[in-house]
C-alpha cells in the first residue's frame, strides 16, 4: 500500500523539532551539528534572527498578491543582485530547477529573436545535475534521473566535465548555449579549473553562444565569493541561483545580461508564486548579511581552515578518506569506504553530512560557522574514523 507521502524519498528515521545556528535538535533534545544546511539552503544557519524578524514583519502585512501588481521589495532585491553581479536583470521563481528552466528558455528565445530559431541545443557536462523537471534531467543527462521518463527532452549534448577540447568539438550549427556548474555538486564536488571557465567564455564569444552557469548550489557566497565563477574572472550571460538565496525560504532567480534577456518580453515566461512578498523579505534579509563588511572573507577563511583540517584527516586515515576537494564551504571527501555508511556513522555521532556521486562525502556547513564548529566537526570525524578502523 502506497504511503500518504509519495515514496520518492528515503528519509532517515530522524526528525527535528527546532534549529539554532549550526545545530538541529530533536524533540528529545538531541543535538546535531548540521554540515548539510538542508542541502545548501539554510546558508545563514537555522532561525537566523535577522531573517526571522524580516519574515515575521512581512507575514503580518502581505504574503501574496501575484505579479499582476508591482512588488516594491522585488524591485529592491533585483537591483541589489544586479548591482553586485554581472547581471542586468533578474527573474524570480521558487526553486533551482525553475531557475535553470528559465535560463534554458532564455537561451532558446535569444537565438529565436536573433533570427536563428534552429539554434536551440545546449552543451552540458557529463555527471551534471540541473534539477528534476523534464528539461532539467535532460540537461543533467544522468541515466539514473532520466530512466522511465522518456522520451528524453531533445536539445542537450553532453561532453566530459572540464574538457575544453571536447566541448569545442561538440559545437555545431544548432548550438545555442553552454550550461555548466562552476562546481559540480551532486556530481561529486568537482570545481572547474579557472582556465576551463575562461575557455568557455572564449568559445561562447567565438561561436556566438550564451554562457550559462548553474550556481544553484555553489553560488550566493558558498565558495567565499558572491558567485563561484568570480574566482575565474569570467563574465557569464545567464546564471541560475536558488538554495542559499532565501536562507531556507523557497526562492530562486535567473540572472541575465541585457543581451541574453533581450527577447524575454511580456508573457514569454512567468510564475504565480515567484517573487512574492514573503520570499522577497527573506531574500533581502539574506543579502543584508551576505553583503555585509567582511562576511564573504569570513566564509573564505572558514573554508580554508576546514579544508586544511580535512586534508590532515585524509593524511591520517587513508584507508577511509583518500582525497579532499572543493571550494570555500563546499567540500567533499573522496572515500575508500562506502560514503553512505560513513554518513550514517557520522550522524550517529552527531554530525550531519551528505553524499555526492558514488564515492564522495559532501559538506555544506552554514556560512556562519566559527572555528569552534570546525573543531567540533573534526572531533566527530576523527572519532568516527577511529571507530571504523
Amino acid at each position: 500500500m502506497i504511503s500518504a507521502i509519495l515514496p520518492t524519498y528515503n528519509p532517515a528515521d530522524l526528525a527535528f523539532e527546532r534549529g539554532e545556528g549550526a545545530y538541529l535538535f530533536t524533540a528529545d533534545d538531541r543535538r546535531f551539528l548540521d554540515f548539510t544546511s538542508g542541502i545548501g539552503v539554510t546558508s545563514l544557519g537555522h532561525a537566523h534572527p535577522h531573517i526571522v524578524k524580516a519574515l515575521k514583519e512581512q507575514a503580518s502585512k502581505l504574503w501574496h498578491c501575484s505579479n499582476l501588481y508591482t512588488i516594491p521589495d522585488q524591485q529592491r532585491l533585483a537591483e541589489r543582485l544586479v548591482a553586485n553581479s554581472f547581471a542586468d536583470t533578474a527573474f524570480f521563481c521558487n526553486s533551482g530547477g525553475e531557475a535553470v528552466e528559465a535560463g534554458i528558455k532564455m537561451a532558446r528565445r535569444y537565438h529565436h529573436g536573433a533570427g536563428h530559431p534552429e539554434r536551440f541545443r545546449i552543451i552540458c557536462a557529463e555527471n551534471a545535475f540541473h534539477g528534476r523537471t523534464l528539461a532539467d534531467i535532460a540537461a543533467g543527462g544522468q541515466e539514473k534521473h532520466t530512466q522511465g521518463f522518456g522520451p528524453v527532452v531533445d536539445g542537450f549534448d553532453h561532453v566530459p566535465f572540464a574538457n575544453l577540447n571536447a566541448l569545442r568539438a561538440a559545437i555545431g550549427e544548432e548550438t545555442a548555449a553552454i550550461l555548466i556548474e562552476p562546481v559540480q555538486g551532486e556530481g561529486g564536488i568537482r570545481p572547474a579549473p579557472d582556465d576551463y571557465l575562461q575557455g568557455l567564455r572564449a568559445a561562447a564569444d567565438e561561436f556566438g553562444l550564451l554562457l550559462f552557469f548553474d550556481e544553484v548550489q555553489c553560488g550566493m557566497g558558498r565558495t567565499g565569493r558572491f558567485f563561484a565563477h568570480e574566482w575565474a574572472g569570467v563574465t557569464p550571460d545567464i546564471v541560475a541561483v536558488a538554495k542559499g538565496i532565501g536562507g531556507g525560504f523557497p526562492l530562486g532567480a535567473c540572472l541575465a545580461s541585457e543581451k541574453a534577456a533581450a527577447s524575454m518580453d511580456s508573457g514569454s515566461h512567468g510564475s504565480t508564486y515567484g517573487g512574492n512578498p514573503l520570499a522577497m523579505a527573506a531574500g533581502n534579509a539574506v543579502l543584508d548579511i551576505l553583503l555585509g563588511d567582511g562576511f564573504l572573507d569570513h566564509v573564505a577563511t572558514m573554508g580554508t581552515l576546514l579544508r586544511e583540517r580535512l586534508d590532515d584527516l585524509a593524511t591520517c586515515h587513508r584507508g577511509i578518506v583518500t582525497d579532499v576537494r572543493g571550494l570555500g564551504l563546499m567540500l567533499g571527501l573522496e572515500c575508500a569506504v562506502p560514503n553512505r555508511d560513513l554518513m550514517t556513522k557520522l550522524r550517529g555521532n552527531g554530525l550531519l553530512t551528505l553524499t555526492a556521486g558514488d564515492h564522495v562525502l559532501r559538506m555544506l556547513p552554514p556560512l556562519v560557522i566559527e572555528e569552534s564548529h570546525v573543531d567540533e566537526a573534526m572531533e566527530i570525524l576523527e572519532k568516527t574514523c577511529r571507530e571504523w578502523e
